[in-house]
């Protein structure tokens, strides 16, 4: 029976260069090849893990017996890097976000819909570790056993990824629509995004206010604002930055019987007796409010590596686990991201499914009209793993 998962990355960068040292110590993965552009890059990392380099990963799918790919380069490669692994049969395991726009990852779903007809087995995941947070586990459980009961508003403050200039220009394709097709809310928040949505389900209205170079000399986003609608009547808001420090990082679910606040790597409860909608209706008292106790909820275990969803990507080929993150999930998060920037360009609501083509036309009138160009790229030397 086999034990062990045949896997190669593609893009050695900062996070591909991570995801090859996490593959060599799983005792569930074998890493068979790398892939990069740089020659030089992908032979060196070759050596060090014993594998075989590759410039062009089509040519390496052919030519390597592998059962799956890690794609870990520019956003707007996922979508032809996915569709051809399912062609052949390869399973797939994307960083995120899994794609620009909705109708890139409408396409991918495609192509790995089209190539579940040959094997119906076929593994389409992404790179979402922040799921296996313990806290975010535990807000997840608390939600689905109902603790909070009907949900009233949901609000993330995720302010501290504040970006230096320095960041921006150490890469010519950082920062720009044609390089990334976005900035904070495409590159620093999709994790987020995709919790957000993963505890409370995707909203149903989005109004958003966005600012584009607002506190950097780049073209895409660096603040952004927004509201959300659900049907069922909760309320939610969403707020990032790239430009404020101390920056923070505190997410409030509020429902009928209490509050979950999640900050400092704590989780706290805030927890009714009642329902506060009975009390609501029923108190004698103007200014009563229902009883209420505090306690933080303890949480042993971390998580939260990326070595876990490669491990949970491997089990997943070899039928022993459910995936922690399906890859089709990662449509929420984008639907989500592409309605927020759309609705701040038009100035109105934008409804959840929207039209797949209206941002995607967005986004390429964007980049047709990029005017910008790096004045010096300056390669810095920091420690990316900070970053997350």
């Amino acid at each position: 029976m086999k034990t062990t998962i045949k896997l190669a990355v593609v893009g050695l960068g900062n996070m591909g260069s991570n995801h090859c040292r996490d593959i060599n110590d799983l005792d569930n993965a074998e890493l068979t090849a790398v892939c990069d552009m740089d020659k030089e890059r992908s032979e060196s990392l070759a050596r060090e893990y014993g594998c075989v380099s590759y410039t062009s990963a089509e040519e390496m799918m052919d030519s390597c017996e592998l059962d799956g790919i890690i794609i870990a380069t520019p956003h707007f490669d996922h979508l032809p890097l996915s569709g051809a692994a399912f062609k052949r049969g390869i399973h797939v395991l994307t960083e995120k976000p899994v794609g620009v726009h909705v109708k890139d990852v409408n396409a991918m779903i495609k192509a790995w819909n089209d190539g579940q007809k040959n094997n119906k087995n076929l593994i389409f995941a992404a790179m979402f570790q922040q799921r296996t947070l313990g806290i975010a586990k535990k807000i997840k459980e608390l939600l689905d056993t109902g603790e909070l009961g009907k949900l009233i508003r949901t609000t993330w403050i995720i302010t501290d990824w504040y970006r230096t200039q320095a960041y921006f220009n150490s890469g010519g394709w950082r920062a720009t629509w044609k390089g990334e097709g976005g900035g904070v809310l495409m590159n620093q928040c999709p994790h987020q995004l995709d919790m957000y949505q993963w505890f409370v389900g995707c909203p149903d209205r989005v109004f958003g206010m966005v600012s584009l170079g607002k506190y950097h000399d780049i073209e895409v986003e660096d603040e952004v604002t927004a509201y959300f609608e659900y049907d069922n009547g909760m309320v939610g808001h969403f707020i990032t930055s790239t430009g404020e420090a101390p920056g923070s990082n505190r997410l409030e679910i509020v429902g009928e019987f209490g509050k979950l606040i999640w900050e400092a790597d704590k989780l706290i409860f805030h927890k009714n007796t009642i329902s506060l909608l009975n009390h609501m209706a029923t108190a004698e008292g103007g200014f009563e409010q229902p009883e209420c106790t505090v306690s933080e909820i303890a949480v042993s275990e971390k998580g939260g590596e990326h070595q876990l969803i490669i491990q949970n990507f491997c089990n997943s080929i070899l039928g022993k686990e459910k995936l922690i993150a399906p890859a089709e999930e990662g449509l929420h998060s984008i639907a989500m991201n592409n309605a927020i920037m759309l609705s701040s360009f038009e100035k109105r609501y934008i409804e959840i499914p929207a039209d797949e083509n209206l941002f995607a036309e967005k986004l390429k009138d964007l980049q047709d009209k990029s005017g910008t160009v790096k004045k010096k790229v300056v390669e810095t030397k920091d420690d990316f793993n900070k970053s997350f």
